[in-house]
């Protein structure tokens, strides 16, 4: 018993090796999660190859673009998330124990429903400082990740953008001036930290969220000083496809420009709420 059988060999097959992650470690993380962890990680042990990015929302591939570790900490809980590294640094980010459930529970619905739901739009929100007549403004630019469609409409199109127009929003052929105001909407900027962008309630209650960060988001030194100078911020609006996930700042102005000139960008100069 045990032995084989004459003319025949047993072979062992070789188990794939992990593929290494281009991921970023910082070492705040690294002191978190433990020396083990990380270079687990790194190796490609216990890290995805494609995730949705904690920030953005879009996917991304650890395995073909630099990828950030980021790890938020409530009271009692810690949730090692990922990022594009053009969208956050590897950091720690301490939130109360009850945003971290609630964010728990967001991705567990959104994993949940992505089959039944394959064209649910995701709005990618970009920060930036887009140059315009020789100064610099802080921006948000908002690209779906899928066409949007008018509420209660079926079938195919992208209303994104008449829907924004009618809100108040202006057709933009070319940047070439600051937007105006639209009154009634604004920026929630909190702890240095992008939160939400607000609009008019209904039957002028209080302001709701239109675009809600699903854990705060991180804006550059620059931005923030930008946006506490100006106490406004420039939000720019284009279908799915028109803008792309830009990694400089000279690149994203220079898709902002050739959405403008295709007929297929919107803006407005929103108040900032908070710091």
């Amino acid at each position: 018993m045990g032995r084989e059988p004459p003319g025949t060999a047993t072979y062992r097959i070789p188990r794939e090796p992990p593929v290494p992650r281009m991921l970023d470690v910082s070492d705040a993380v690294r002191a978190e999660i433990g020396d083990e962890e990380a270079d687990r990680l790194l190796a490609g042990e216990n890290a995805p190859g494609s995730y949705d990015c904690t920030s953005c929302r879009t996917p991304g591939d650890s395995e073909q673009e630099r990828t950030s570790t980021v790890l938020f900490i409530g009271e009692e809980t810690a949730v090692l998330a990922f990022a594009h590294a053009t969208c956050l640094p590897s950091q720690v980010v301490q939130v109360t124990e009850e945003q971290l459930q609630g964010a728990v529970r967001s991705i567990a619905t959104e994993e949940s429903t992505a089959g039944a739901v394959p064209e649910q739009a995701v709005l990618g929100v970009t920060s930036g400082l887009v140059l315009i007549a020789g100064e610099l403004h802080p921006a948000l630019v908002v690209e779906p990740t899928a066409p949007i469609v008018r509420p209660g409409t079926t079938g195919a199109g992208d209303d994104f953008l008449p829907l924004l127009i009618e809100q108040g929003f202006m057709p933009l052929t070319a940047i070439e001036s600051v937007p105006p105001v639209l009154h009634g909407w604004s920026v929630l900027l909190a702890m240095g930290q992008l939160h939400a962008v607000l609009q008019p309630g209904t039957n002028g209650g209080q302001p709701v969220a239109w675009w809600q960060a699903h854990l705060p988001l991180q804006v550059t030194e620059g931005w923030r000083a930008a946006a506490n100078k100006h106490q406004q911020v420039l939000m720019f609006a284009a279908p799915v496809g028109s803008i792309g996930r830009q990694p400089r700042e000279d690149l994203l102005r220079g898709a902002l420009d050739k959405a403008a000139a295709n007929g297929k960008l919107v803006a407005a100069t929103l108040p900032l709420a908070g710091t």
